[in-house]
């Protein structure tokens, strides 16, 4: 564990723990604390950041970082359609740059960020709806579907989890691979390490896990797959890269996914990481744990997501 990660965890035990053991869980304070983060990165050189509008953008509404060179030789590598974490009810695409920026720099990919609706405005299934209707009009415009990871954090990668779940079902083309940072798969709440790992992760007490969770569950049942994917049929899911910190709450959420996964016959990696706190990646660049996780992210998403280019080449050569 580096100085930098432990300062990092000091930080969160002051400054967002004491909210989380709160019996009254505030929406307005989560969203006016992620709004005020002061730190904001820069667009990576070569990298320009497009923000749509949500009415007039709509199913595509959120930020696409792109590559400028991208737009002058045709279509692009790959694809990373990024849902952001938040509990479903607060964050943006804005407050999760760090992380999408890292990630986006480093595997290459044309990054497209999804402002979703936020509950309790917007219960489920709406995150859901927006997240399929983003990907759908991805492949409508012309991004093969093999070109395409879809990735989050926290309530996101639970989102992009039920999301895979969702697509297949529907007998849609799913994408090439997921990536699942500490995703929070299990809206009901029945992970050991909610108990266990209680007092001794830097973020959340286990009670807040299931007082979030009231906000997007709505009047639906907190074990139905598109909203807990944890309970989803996970059969014929592409390759899932899940990282999780040891110290998390929400660690059982990764692992039980990871072993459900696996029974069902999905490549699955998961990687737990040390004392790390929940969706350390956000720490980018300051911690080096950080940069270490984004890295193996993007060497994941280089493996999996097909470069459409030489593909392309090879396709009209064997012809």
């Amino acid at each position: 564990m580096s100085w930098q990660s432990a300062i990092a965890c000091w930080l969160l035990r002051k400054q967002f723990r004491p909210e989380t053991l709160n019996p009254h869980v505030s929406v307005e304070r989560a969203r006016a604390h992620a709004a005020s983060r002061v730190w904001r990165p820069k667009v990576p050189a070569g990298w320009r950041l497009v923000v749509r509008d949500r009415k007039a953008d709509a199913p595509l509404c959120g930020e696409w970082l792109e590559r400028e060179c991208d737009s002058e030789r045709g279509a692009p590598v790959r694809t990373l359609l990024y849902c952001h974490g938040g509990g479903y009810y607060f964050c943006s695409p804005s407050s999760h740059r760090p992380l999408v920026f890292g990630l986006a720099a480093r595997s290459g990919a044309r990054t497209f960020s999804l402002d979703y609706r936020l509950a309790p405005e917007h219960p489920f299934p709406a995150a859901l709806d927006d997240a399929l209707a983003a990907y759908r009009r991805l492949v409508a415009d012309g991004t093969p579907p093999d070109s395409i990871v879809v990735a989050g954090d926290s309530a996101g990668g639970g989102l992009a989890l039920a999301s895979l779940a969702a697509l297949r079902d529907a007998g849609d083309p799913l994408p090439a691979a997921a990536v699942l940072f500490s995703p929070w798969t299990d809206l009901a709440a029945t992970g050991a390490t909610i108990v266990s790992n209680d007092g001794i992760d830097p973020m959340f007490c286990g009670a807040a896990i299931g007082r979030a969770a009231k906000f997007y569950i709505g009047e639906a049942s907190p074990t139905h797959p598109y909203l807990s994917p944890l309970y989803a049929d996970l059969r014929g899911l592409p390759p899932l890269l899940i990282q999780a910190g040891s110290t998390e709450v929400l660690l059982d959420d990764a692992r039980r996914v990871a072993e459900r996964a696996r029974a069902s016959g999905v490549s699955v990696e998961l990687e737990v990481w040390p004392k790390m706190p929940h969706v350390w990646q956000l720490w980018a660049p300051f911690v080096p744990e950080a940069k270490s996780a984004l890295e193996h992210a993007a060497q994941f998403v280089r493996r999996h997501a097909r470069e459409r280019a030489a593909q392309v080449a090879f396709d009209a050569a064997a012809r």
